[in-house]
């Protein structure tokens, strides 16, 4: 981060409102959940992947009810809120393991989730430079990727050493806890819309925008390729290496140091480029990348290769989402929760290809990620292209 642009924040503000992303990371113990649920249970991969769609369907039902919501009642209070419910999600399963209950915690884990991200992000826009939302929103999605990088160590230390990875379940509860009363405790002067009210039908006005669409749309497919990843590459790694269930989990954080490091270094670079030519780069070799860790010859290619793509998809969201902001700022409750219930392609792409990894391979099932790829590719040429106009 530049020391200009850092300058240019209350940090003591900054701080809670950047640790809520944090909490955010949480939703992505899915992975975690789906391997240990089908060792736990003995499940089917179908079933298995009922925890990405108990977390991601609320993405769907529930986003733009929250931008409509938080439009009267504050982002922050929302944040707030989110945070509380994703602290009983996690607790649910620590307390009392089944299946049904890690379903029921992993239900309430997506709606705290959902709450989080529409309500996080149009908030952290607020307390940023007006000319750093790409580069403010990447560093946030670092902070996002540490969390999400360390939770496979966290439950196999927790593992190790007391015998229960579910531990990790309560520790990240008590952290969602505390960053909600600090949250709570600062003060924070929001932006409002003083034009007209969010509503459905403001919503629905912004659909009619082709622009819209299409970006929003780019958003389902990245969300569903980056929760198939995450769900995916263990079963991945444990089918066509014969790789034990504990490194195969454990692998799945080189995705997420990718991730982390993109974000970082994204942050950086998004300053000084032009964030739809960047756009068009990031999803060609996202793409490309998911390809070369399908037809990895070995271990160590396909763990290389989870780190890449975690590494170069990392900056598509918020990409896409500063872009719609910029273009819609006044609109930006309803653009939030357009975008976040776009998530839901965590919900619905990995169910599909677990489909076809029951029908056929996991090997195979990657293939619909490829296909994501070739959407978001199509949409950064469109974005483009509308640049020119």
């Amino acid at each position: 981060m530049s020391i200009s642009s850092s300058a240019a924040i209350n940090k003591s503000i900054a701080a809670p409102v950047l640790l809520s992303f944090f909490v955010m990371s949480f939703c992505d113990l899915i992975g975690l959940g789906v391997d240990n649920a089908k060792a736990d249970f003995n499940l089917s991969n179908t079933l298995a992947n009922m925890i990405p769609l108990a977390v991601f369907i609320w993405f769907l039902i529930l986003s733009v009810p929250v931008g409509i919501a938080q439009d009267r009642i504050g982002k922050k209070n929302m944040v707030n809120i989110g945070m509380i419910i994703t602290a009983v999600g996690l607790l649910i399963p620590f307390l009392m393991y089944s299946y049904v209950n890690l379903l029921i915690g992993f239900v309430l884990l997506g709606i705290g989730n959902t709450i989080l991200q529409v309500s996080a992000n149009p908030l952290l826009i607020d307390i940023v430079p007006e000319k750093g939302k790409a580069s403010f929103l990447s560093y946030s999605q670092f902070i996002k990727a540490i969390g999400s990088m360390i939770a496979p160590y966290v439950a196999s230390w927790f593992a190790s050493q007391y015998g229960d990875w579910k531990m990790a379940f309560l520790t990240f509860g008590i952290v969602s806890l505390i960053t909600a009363i600090w949250l709570h405790f600062t003060t924070i002067n929001e932006s409002k819309n003083t034009e007209e009210r969010a509503s459905i039908g403001s919503v629905i006005k912004l659909l009619a925008q082709p622009y819209v669409v299409v970006m929003v749309l780019s958003i389902f497919f990245v969300v569903g390729l980056d929760v198939g990843i995450n769900a995916v590459s263990g079963q991945f790694l444990i089918s066509k290496f014969n790789m034990d269930l504990e490194p195969a989990s454990q692998g799945r954080s080189l995705y997420f140091f990718g991730k982390m490091l993109g974000t970082f270094i994204g942050g950086m670079i998004l300053s000084k480029v032009d964030a739809k030519r960047f756009l068009l780069y990031s999803t060609v070799a996202t793409t490309i990348c998911v390809l070369l860790f399908i037809w990895s010859p070995s271990t160590t290619w396909a763990l290389a290769m989870m780190f890449v793509i975690g590494f170069v998809a990392s900056v598509i969201f918020p990409l896409v989402f500063a872009l719609l902001a910029d273009r819609y700022s006044i609109k930006i409750n309803e653009i939030s929760g357009l975008i976040i219930m776009a998530v839901c392609g965590g919900a619905f792409i990995p169910p599909i290809a677990a489909k076809i990894a029951d029908m056929s391979s996991v090997s195979v099932s990657l293939y619909v990620f490829v296909a994501c790829g070739i959407y978001m590719i199509l949409a950064s040429l469109y974005a483009l292209k509308e640049q020119k106009k």
